[in-house]
Parts: structure tokens; C-alpha cells; sequence
């Protein structure tokens, strides 16, 4: 499994996942934001990326000013810096050549973050399911459809995908792979 707390794993990764470790060694993003735990999410991670998919950094912050204050120090230079605050938690946006970059800020620690969470159970997800799973996820996503809503509908789940997703962190691998077990190619 990868250790997706260090971004080295990229440079073994894919085409698109070297090249975003190749971005982010170039822009030092990562190195700047350290004292905030950054670590990077979503779906070009975990391979399962469209060619618009953006990057995704989650950082913990206790201080939303003094980030803030961070973010524009260090990214306003860049195109389309956008920064926004919101009720319990901040982000920023900004290009680098054909990256869209987003950086999100909240008072928790990011391996507790709901999007690293996401990120770990649709990984564990795509090893147990295989690449027939995976190709029919990323036709869905290419289709429009978001990743967790993806995920739970290729899963038959009903509900919020946001939370289903989470519950199904609480089973082992090999409760998930009984409970799946009809998706699991022979």
C-alpha cells in the first residue's frame, strides 16, 4: 500500500502521477505548506484521475487567519488565485500551467479529514475490486458523475455517498470483500 503521508510514491505512480510529483517538487506547494501536515487527495492519488481532475491538498489549521495570511504570501502569484472562507474551513485555488491547484484548510488533523478518509476506503476499494471496478468508475466519472457518488452507485449503496463511503472504513478488508463479493471478478 502506499504511503500517501509522503509524495515520493508518485514518482512510481502513472504518467499524470509523475508529472504531478514533478509539479510539486518544481513549486515546492508541499514544502510550503508543512507546518500545516499537508497531504495530497482525491482521485490522482489513487489513479482513478480525468484529465481535468484537479489537485487536492488538505491541511490542518488552527489558526485561519494567520493561514490565510500564508496562502496569499505564497500563491497569489500564481493565475486565478481565489481564496474563500467559509464557516469551518478555508480554500484556495490557483492555476499552474494546466493545474488547477485547491488547498483546503480546516481544524482537524488531515489523516482525520474526510477527504484523506475518502481517499483510503475508495484505495482499499479499488485493490479488493480490481480493474474492471476501476474502468467502470472512471466511465461514470467521465459520464459527469462525481467520485463517491461513482463509488456508491457501482456499489449499489443508497444514501448520502459522502457518509456511506465512511462507514464502509469500518470494515476490514475482508468484510468488504464479502460484502462485495459479486463485484469481485472470478
Amino acid at each position: 500500500m502506499n504511503d500517501f503521508l509522503n509524495i515520493h510514491y508518485l514518482k512510481r505512480g502513472n504518467a499524470r502521477q509523475q508529472k504531478v510529483y514533478d509539479l510539486l517538487q518544481k513549486t515546492q506547494i508541499m514544502k510550503k505548506l508543512r507546518i500545516y501536515q499537508p497531504i495530497l487527495v482525491g482521485t490522482i492519488p489513487i489513479g482513478i484521475d480525468l484529465e481535468s481532475s484537479d489537485l487536492d491538498i488538505i491541511c490542518e489549521v488552527k489558526n485561519e487567519i494567520a493561514f490565510q495570511k500564508h496562502l496569499q504570501a505564497m500563491f497569489r502569484s500564481y493565475p486565478c488565485f481565489c481564496q474563500k472562507k467559509k464557516a469551518n474551513y478555508v480554500v484556495a485555488t490557483f492555476n499552474y500551467k494546466d493545474t488547477k491547484i485547491e488547498i483546503f484548510g480546516q481544524n482537524i488533523p488531515t489523516i482525520k479529514q474526510n477527504g484523506y478518509r475518502h481517499m483510503l476506503i475508495e484505495h482499499r476499494l479499488l485493490t479488493i475490486l480490481g480493474p474492471t471496478f476501476k474502468s467502470n468508475l472512471k466511465n461514470l466519472k467521465k459520464n459527469g458523475l462525481k467520485t463517491e457518488p461513482a463509488f456508491i452507485k457501482l456499489l449499489n449503496i443508497d444514501g448520502d455517498p459522502y457518509k456511506e463511503l465512511l462507514l464502509l472504513d469500518n470494515l476490514t478488508n475482508i468484510e468488504l470483500q464479502i460484502r462485495f463479493s459479486h463485484l469481485i471478478p472470478s
